[in-house]
């Protein structure tokens, strides 16, 4: 890059990519695992494919493969960074262990030390709020430099509305940790009770004063049902400290709603988020047309996901303000 170009893009809000999955399977000892479990069992040769990783990668050392494309793919994009989830295990109410429940782990840990080791990458930390040391690990992980926190109800079991969970809500709020929440339907990961994905199910930590960003803006899929985007645009109205982010609105079903998060009253509250490694898929835009067939032949040719999920949102006509605003959100450590 030359110097003006490299001056411009110093000057210039970051754009991030809010919602990007690490994924392990301990191979290189960093106490990630992954079960070949429902829908995802069959998507996994897509998504190596996709990612341009061996169809055995799960098998080998997956842990290295993996966050070495992940991290060309961020440095070889349109983005500047890019905010990696950490995935806590399943709690009942009462802080024990779910042990049989969960598709895949992520340690905290390990997204801290990859974020430290790598400026690409932003560290999202998950903890459930059932745990006996809920605070304690919350409070490590800010001294570890978390940017933001991440769960999803559904699958994790959190009823956000509990009594018990009200200190932990206080606590994100008190240190501007804001909350990446799955919200509407759920295809890839194990759930344990589908309606917490519900949108009502934020209004605690809202009402705590938590930010908190409605992962998928409550969309879902006809066939799959729970959706609840038009609830989500609803609860904008009442809660200035919600917002949304664009991941997985490329893909059938959820796309429907992409050109409805443009809207006056609802663009300027969305944030951009891939949901890699799940399939980005530009056909349904062609399909709608909302792309033409030279664009779509485009957006097939580009290899990697993160700048084909990017440079899609762009050619749907997303500002520039929907791609940098996480800046503004994200705690800064320090």
């Amino acid at each position: 890059m030359n110097a003006p170009l490299a001056s411009a893009a110093a000057a210039r809000p970051r754009r991030i990519d809010v919602h990007v999955h690490m994924v392990g399977n301990g191979s290189s000892g960093s106490g990630c695992w992954f079960r070949r479990r429902g829908l995802t069992r069959h998507l996994i040769p897509f998504m190596m494919r996709e990612l341009n990783l061996p169809g055995d990668a799960l098998d080998g050392d997956f842990d290295n493969l993996y966050r070495h494309r992940l991290l060309q793919m961020v440095q070889a994009s349109s983005l500047d960074v890019a905010v990696i989830l950490a995935q806590d295990n399943v709690y009942h109410e009462d802080g024990t262990l779910w042990k049989e429940r969960g598709s895949f782990y992520v340690p905290n840990s390990y997204v801290l030390q990859l974020a430290r080791e790598h400026a690409e990458f932003l560290p999202a930390v998950s903890i459930h709020p059932a745990r006996p040391d809920a605070l304690e690990e919350l409070d490590r992980c800010m001294a570890g430099g978390a940017v933001a926190f991440k769960l999803l109800p559904n699958c994790h079991n959190v009823d956000c509305s509990l009594p018990r969970y009200r200190a932990f809500w206080r606590r994100l709020a008190e240190a501007k940790l804001p909350f990446i929440c799955h919200t509407g339907c759920e295809s890839t990961v194990d759930e344990t009770r589908p309606d917490l994905a519900h949108p009502h199910n934020l209004i605690a930590p809202l009402e705590a004063g938590v930010t908190v960003i409605a992962a998928h803006c409550a969309t879902g899929q006809p066939v799959l049902g729970r959706d609840w985007f038009h609830v989500w645009v609803e609860m904008l109205k009442r809660h200035p400290n919600l917002y949304g982010d664009l991941s997985a609105l490329s893909v059938p079903g959820r796309d429907r709603w992409l050109i409805a998060c443009r809207r006056a009253g609802v663009v300027g509250r969305v944030l951009y988020g891939s949901d890699v490694p799940v399939l980005v898929q530009s056909w349904p835009a062609l399909l709608r047309g909302r792309i033409s067939f030279g664009q779509y032949l485009q957006l097939r040719r580009e290899r990697n996901p993160l700048e084909r999920n990017y440079s899609l949102l762009r050619l749907l006509g997303f500002p520039e303000e929907v791609f940098t605003r996480a800046g503004s959100l994200l705690r800064r450590p320090g």
